[in-house]
């Protein structure tokens, strides 16, 4: 790779690298059986989306504390994208998500397979629940054999261990406290440890400790990833019901319809009259939402600005994060990609 910073040259050798990888992995499963072929299929299809960001955060913090580009590297890095991809068919099953990236997520897609058998959704969403488990264990391996020096390893295995602990604790959280009353404090929280950290602070955290960064250069990129990977998870429940399901690739009305807490919800709630608030509890948790709804609760929404609310914690959390960049022993290099992924990573429309 180049000295310049080439987002789609990275991207491109990210999906070479799981393509690789997961083509592998399918090939080992059709071997122990055929039967096994939808299964294999998804693992793959599971991956094979996304910006590759998680990817792009390791590598930056790897090269922020002053490693050249590695080829071990990306593999490590690409590590990341399959913790992603495994978060991200678990939680299509959990808010039972019809649509992922235009298409029907894991679990839908596999009721096919179990067309006309007794439980068939349950027996696909059990599918589904293993292909996520896979992804996740095959995350770890992908990471362990990256094929950089064991001592490296060893000293991000700590991080390692953290993100997987918090991203099942912030699933957890909002399982939990999906369906009570919206409270901004608790929608952060969610925010904070089912997204933000895993998606942008620790893949930066563990590029940097593969790379032997120093403990205040750590701190820093701490500084600037935990507010930037709020600001992606806030941009994101924005799309989330603003977005054009054309650009966004999923449903408009699943935070409504599942009445997760989110920070768009809980700032609506917070600025909502009684009346109101009696309004839009009458449509949270619904399962025959329409169109017609989706329009009443934007406009509820517009009316008490919660959007321009949510729009200025973004805008806070990313001032926040590239101002932490000023004052860091880094290449120049390092700083302009780590500020042109605070901005594309929060500045999107899907």
């Amino acid at each position: 790779m180049s000295d310049r910073w080439d987002p789609a040259g990275f991207k491109d050798r990210i999906d070479a690298l799981l393509d690789d990888f997961l083509t592998g992995e399918a090939d080992q499963l059709l071997a122990i059986d055929d039967a096994l072929q939808p299964v294999a299929e998804q693992l793959q299809v599971a991956a094979r989306h996304g910006k590759r960001l998680r990817a792009a955060f390791c590598y930056w913090g790897w090269r922020a504390a002053g490693q050249p580009d590695s080829d071990a590297l990306m593999r490590a890095a690409a590590s990341m994208e399959l913790v992603h991809a495994a978060a991200i068919v678990h939680d299509d099953i959990i808010d039972d998500s019809p649509l992922r990236h235009h298409l029907p997520t894991v679990h839908i897609s596999l009721r096919a397979t179990l067309a006309g058998r007794p439980q068939a959704r349950a027996a696909a969403r059990s599918l589904a629940m293993l292909v996520g488990d896979h992804l996740m264990a095959l995350a770890g391996q992908l990471f362990a054999a990256s094929g950089l020096p064991a001592a490296y390893l060893a000293r991000a295995r700590p991080m390692w261990a953290q993100l997987a602990r918090e991203l099942i604790a912030g699933e957890c959280l909002e399982i939990l406290t999906t369906g009570t009353h919206p409270d901004p404090d608790v929608s952060l929280k969610v925010v904070r440890y089912k997204t933000a950290k895993y998606t942008v602070e620790q893949p930066l955290l563990i590029g940097a400790l593969l790379a032997g960064a120093s403990p205040e250069l750590r701190a820093a990129l701490s500084a600037y990833g935990l507010p930037l990977g709020e600001a992606f998870q806030l941009r994101d429940d924005l799309l989330g019901l603003f977005g054009e399901p054309e650009r966004t690739g999923k449903a408009s009305l699943d935070d409504i319809r599942g009445h997760r807490p989110t920070a768009l919800l809980a700032k609506t709630w917070q600025a909502a009259l009684p009346t109101q608030r009696e309004r839009l509890a009458g449509v949270l948790g619904r399962r025959d939402l329409n169109e017609k709804h989706l329009q009443d609760v934007r406009e509820l929404m517009l009316a008490l600005k919660a959007p321009e609310h949510v729009e200025d914690m973004i805008a806070a959390r990313v001032r926040e994060a590239v101002g932490r960049l000023g004052g860091l022993d880094m290449s120049q290099q390092a700083r302009r990609a780590l500020t042109a992924l605070a901005h594309s990573a929060t500045d999107r429309r899907n």
